[in-house]
């Protein structure tokens, strides 16, 4: 297997919502952005399968160090060694991929957050980096193309939190902030023992409006010139966002538990209407 077989690989397992979006790209950024994903598919689950935290954490200090390796060109795992060209084809920063790797740690570290401020440095470094590093390979002209990654990236997140309460509370784990969940009342007990309430109900509403807010300034920042090639992100956003929208139409409480997925056909929809709506947008301009 191919450093670049093993990353479809990896992906594929993952069953992410991302791929969605890879088959508008050229084959070159196709594999570019499969590599980087590959790479977050191994480095979270370090945090999510490694039960003892100084083996996890030494995982990710090797990481570290094979970050290293990578940009001295001396990469010895099958994702980095898949990275390797594209890192200098299109001038990803080594320091972008130590970020992702410090948000592996914060997980390592932490099972709450305090405030909303502290939550959102753990988006930033797990999902809106990723977004900068994507944007840098699908190419852009305007600077203003990376402010709207990073709100983007945010926003995908937090769906996700919003989306995986519940499995988050089986592994101790609850990212809303703990001053929400004071302002609404709701416990942390009530959320690691699945019980849903009005209460529960109104502070994820709120979470939701949050989500929303950070979609919705992520799309204005976006650029007209560089909307054609942002296309694949702009796809990825809406699935997540009509996600959250089934999340916010039904009982928001009842993600604590069920998780709510959108099938295939209606990622299928979404993802024709946002491309076609896009294109002839971007044709228009």
């Amino acid at each position: 297997m191919t450093p670049i077989e093993y990353c479809y690989e990896k992906v594929k397992k993952s069953k992410s919502n991302f791929t969605w979006a890879f088959y508008f790209i050229s084959k070159e950024r196709r594999d570019a952005l499969i590599s980087l994903y590959a790479f977050c598919r191994e480095i979270d689950d370090i945090v999510d399968e490694t039960l003892e935290i100084e083996v996890a954490t030494a995982k990710i200090n090797w990481w570290k160090t094979e970050i290293n390796r990578l940009f001295h060109e001396t990469p010895q795992h099958p994702v980095s060694k898949s990275l390797l060209k594209f890192v200098h084809i299109y001038e990803l920063n080594e320091a972008y991929f130590i970020e992702m790797l410090d948000g592996m740690e914060m997980d390592l570290k932490f099972n709450r957050y305090e405030n909303f401020k502290q939550l959102q440095l753990y988006c930033y470094r797990v999902a809106g980096v990723v977004g900068i590093l994507s944007v840098k390979i699908l190419g852009f002209k305007n600077q203003g193309t990376l402010k709207y990654a990073h709100d983007l990236g945010i926003a995908l997140q937090l769906t996700n939190i919003i989306r995986d309460i519940g499995e988050d509370a089986r592994k101790n784990r609850i990212y809303i902030p703990l001053d929400e969940l004071k302002e609404f009342n709701v416990s942390e007990d009530e959320i690691l023992k699945f019980h849903e309430s009005i209460n529960l109900s109104n502070l994820l509403m709120h979470e939701i409006a949050r989500a929303e807010v950070f979609y919705k300034n992520a799309y204005q920042k976006l650029p007209k010139e560089d909307l054609n090639q942002q296309i694949p992100g702009l796809l990825m956003g809406k699935i997540y966002e009509t996600l959250l929208l089934e999340i916010k139409r039904d009982k928001p409480e009842q993600t604590l538990n069920r998780k709510v997925l959108l099938p295939p056909l209606r990622k299928i929809l979404v993802i024709l209407l946002c491309f076609f709506k896009n294109k002839l947008y971007a044709l228009s301009n």
